[in-house]
């Protein structure tokens, strides 16, 4: 257990984050070789139907590890405060939550699975593959639940150690059993789903295991399992807020991938690749924002409103200059790094590809920002502005795929991000100042 509410605030935030942005490396990287093994062995279709695809299963994985997230927060405020005893019975609250969620979304989402697609625009030609793919992630998103939601506890109490241990070991075996479905059994993309869920589960027993032998404050008993209407309005209130702000992100990126399901499978395989390479290069946004989350929830339970302002004004500095390196390397070898990640040669998918990357990166300064100053706002308890914020982005995904990509083509998506942060930035900014103004009055000055 570590507290996050002492020594200097970005040395603090720093060390808490490197294990989360080695963990985040690994699940990116083992994410990087799905793709590539499945572009290689089996092929640029059904790479283009994973592609097509993932945007559904990456909506639903995203919105139940956001509110996964969200347990980290109060786990956090329940740890800086002291309170040991309700500590046990957040943990629990939260396991029977992320459970009970993911049962009811793995129903509704296998029940209405034809549709979805239907909606995605997915071409008959790639119906098939997608379909092999997707039900197996859908069937498994019990074990990302367990996996992430025993994270968060940990990350909640200042372990982030823990978490990234079992999440290398889970990457590793994930590329294993990748080669073994794919290239020796060859179940095709059914393969590399089957390695996704097979690996989470372990993660997710072996996470289980840990904190039963190594965390004696994380173990609950039959009286921490209480249903007390203020206790799960707390985990039901900050989970469904940073699950909502990722999946209405993650819902916007539906639509967006239903107008990109329109153009030709090569544009599709240069966008799923260009993606896969973004959410790498987009590492340390999520990485330093979920520590800050955990950094701000502590000190906010302890009162220590200077250290929230600094940690997250130095955090912003600091991803900014990763951002600008990221930019530098795709302007350089971005068709290279398209070709290494889709394994294809084809002249349309390393054009639209590299330019995807060239383009966003010149942006990415926007989303730093986002993201840190969301995340230490939920930290707070301001969920509503962040919520406010992904609307923001929704509504601008949304229209942008309806009204720019039929004018514009793929530039539109091209296009898309950077508006979109800029405009969900706003409410954030306006937040942030008000926050600072009413602590300055109060004497809490956050500087």
């Amino acid at each position: 257990m570590k507290d996050l509410t002492k020594g200097n605030p970005i040395i603090t935030i720093l060390l808490f984050a490197i294990p989360l942005a080695l963990g985040q490396l690994f699940q990116q990287f083992y994410s990087l070789v799905d793709v590539s093994i499945v572009g290689s062995v089996l092929g640029e279709i059904p790479l283009a139907a994973v592609g097509a695809s993932t945007a559904f299963s990456d909506f639903l994985v995203g919105f139940l590890n956001g509110f996964c997230n969200g347990f980290a927060i109060v786990v956090a405020m329940c740890f800086g405060s002291g309170d040991m005893g309700r500590l046990k019975k957040v943990v629990a609250a939260s396991y029977i939550t992320g459970i009970v969620l993911a049962v009811i979304l793995t129903v509704i989402s296998l029940g209405f699975l034809d549709r979805i697609l239907k909606l995605l625009n997915v071409e008959a030609s790639l119906t098939g593959y997608a379909k092999d793919y997707i039900i197996i992630i859908i069937a498994g998103l019990i074990f990302s639940v367990l996996y992430n939601t025993c994270a968060a506890v940990l990350r909640g109490i200042g372990d982030s150690v823990t978490p990234l241990l079992f999440l290398i070991l889970s990457s590793v075996l994930n590329i294993v059993l990748d080669l073994f479905f794919i290239t020796v059994l060859h179940m095709g993309v059914s393969g590399a789903s089957a390695a996704t869920v097979l690996s989470q589960a372990v993660s997710a027993f072996l996470c289980i295991l840990r904190i039963i032998h190594k965390y004696p404050a994380l173990h609950i008993s039959r009286e921490d399992i209480v249903f007390e209407k203020k206790l799960y309005s707390d985990i039901l209130s900050t989970g469904l807020s940073m699950g909502l702000m990722i999946s209405i992100v993650n819902l916007g990126t539906l639509f967006l991938q239903s107008a990109i399901n329109s153009f030709n499978p090569y544009v599709v395989v240069a966008h799923t690749s260009a993606r896969k390479i973004t959410m790498i290069l987009m590492l340390p946004n999520g990485v330093f924002g979920s520590a800050l989350a955990a950094f701000s929830g502590q000190n906010f339970g302890s009162g220590r409103y200077d250290r929230i302002r600094k940690g997250c004004t130095q955090t912003i500095l600091l991803i900014c200059i990763w951002d600008i390196l990221a930019l530098i390397l795709v302007w350089l070898a971005g068709k290279e790094i398209i070709h290494l990640v889709s394994a294809s040669s084809n002249e349309e998918v390393l054009y639209w590809g590299s330019l995807y990357l060239r383009t966003d990166l010149c942006f990415y300064f926007l989303c730093t920002t986002v993201c840190c100053i969301r995340n230490t706002l939920q930290g707070m308890g301001h969920s509503m502005t962040t919520i406010i914020s992904s609307m923001m982005e929704l509504l601008t995904k949304v229209l942008i795929a309806f009204l720019l990509v039929p004018v514009a083509g793929y530039l539109g998506i091209i296009w898309c991000e950077p508006i979109a942060w800029f405009l969900m930035l706003i409410p954030l900014l306006v937040k942030w100042i008000q926050i600072n103004h009413k602590n300055e009055r109060m004497g809490n000055s956050m500087v």
